[in-house]
């Protein structure tokens, strides 16, 4: 039975944050900014995952961090949909460029 080596985890985590990254930076839309951010945290998620079992010494504290993660990840959805959400309702957009006017 074949294990899958550690460099395509961590050229899967590369790859998937740069997706994010290049979608958190480039586009206009709030919700795509959102997914964009949590592409990001996943990559961490999948790294450290990865740590945990092909560290110098392999554990569970990886995954534990990762599942802490992945629970703050949801509330961060959570809160940042509600204010857009309220956004919406206010200005009638969720363009990022629209919500200048809340630094007055």
């Amino acid at each position: 039975m074949s294990t899958v080596p550690i460099s395509a985890y961590l050229t899967l985590a590369l790859v998937l944050f740069c997706i994010g990254l290049y979608g958190a930076l480039t586009k206009r839309n709030t919700v795509i900014v959102l997914i964009s951010i949590e592409l990001m945290l996943n990559a961490g998620n999948i790294n450290l995952v990865a740590f945990s079992k092909f560290g110098m010494m392999p554990s569970i504290d990886g995954q534990v961090f990762a599942l802490f993660a992945i629970a703050v990840a949801a509330a961060e959805v959570a809160v940042g949909l509600a204010i857009l959400i309220a956004i919406y309702r206010n200005r009638k957009t969720v363009n990022v460029d629209e919500f200048d006017a809340l630094k007055h």
